[in-house]
């Protein structure tokens, strides 16, 4: 089966099992989603929706957070990750917000990826949620997926994210990136998985991925091949190990 095919069919599967996809990360308007996808960094989606509604109720638009001292917005988001640093992300983020888009939540990757705290996944999400630009966000759960499945070799993200890109109808983009993350979380973990009775994994990963992921080792794209030694030349000796390390000490 070709990657093309394989993603076909995974695409079936999520469609029928999420035909409505919501947004996990509560929020009103652009503003109150960039802020939360700002928090959602190493915290769970729970957790932000939980501390949100103080902070927004405090700050529901960048002038008023821009108005907030660093402290008060730390002592009302202290449950999340990082909490120190965002805060300070937070508050600079509602003043720039002034000062370069007239208080407006820009709508291009490259305006969104210039505020402090916001990376290449937290825009696309962004701009995918609130403006319903088609954009691929991958996360922690598409990434491992993407590598599980064979869509891609889990590289790195950036490669996960083309490979994606490529393989989905782009009209299906905002959508297939949340049913994954949905699939990830409710259908198949990161530890303790039998691939072999999941609804994607059992046909769509390889046999030996379903071995090593069985026995609790490192899934591998390829094996690693050990490098021959060259011939040391007649008359000639290798080195000791000893004369070795010491080489390797300059």
């Amino acid at each position: 089966m070709t990657r093309t095919e394989k993603a076909a069919r995974i695409g079936a599967i999520l469609d029928e099992l999420y035909p409505e996809v919501p947004v996990p990360l509560d929020h009103v308007d652009p503003f109150t989603l960039l802020i939360s996808v700002m928090l959602s960094a190493q915290t769970t989606d729970k957790k932000v929706n939980q501390v949100t509604p103080a902070l927004f109720a405090a700050a529901p638009d960048p002038a008023s957070m821009a108005a907030m001292e660093v402290d008060a917005i730390r002592e009302l988001i202290r449950e999340v990750g990082l909490a120190p640093t965002k805060a300070k992300n937070l508050q600079r983020t509602g003043a720039l917000l002034v000062e370069r888009h007239e208080g407006v939540v820009p709508r291009t990757l490259e305006e969104l990826e210039a505020l402090p705290g916001v990376g290449h996944k937290t825009a696309q999400v962004v701009v995918a949620q609130a403006f319903d630009i088609p954009a691929f966000p991958v996360d922690t759960h598409i990434h491992r997926l993407a590598a599980r499945w064979g869509l891609s070799n889990g590289s790195n993200v950036a490669r996960t994210e083309r490979d994606l890109k490529a393989l989905f109808a782009e009209e299906t983009w905002n959508d297939r990136h949340l049913q994954i993350i949905f699939f990830g979380r409710e259908h198949c973990p990161a530890r303790f998985h039998d691939l072999s009775t999941c609804p994607i994994c059992g046909w769509a990963a390889s046999k030996r991925r379903v071995r090593e992921e069985a026995a609790g080792l490192p899934a591998r794209s390829k094996p690693v091949r050990a490098k021959r030694q060259p011939k040391a030349p007649t008359g000639s000796r290798r080195p000791s190990a000893s004369e070795d390390q010491a080489g390797d000490t300059e």
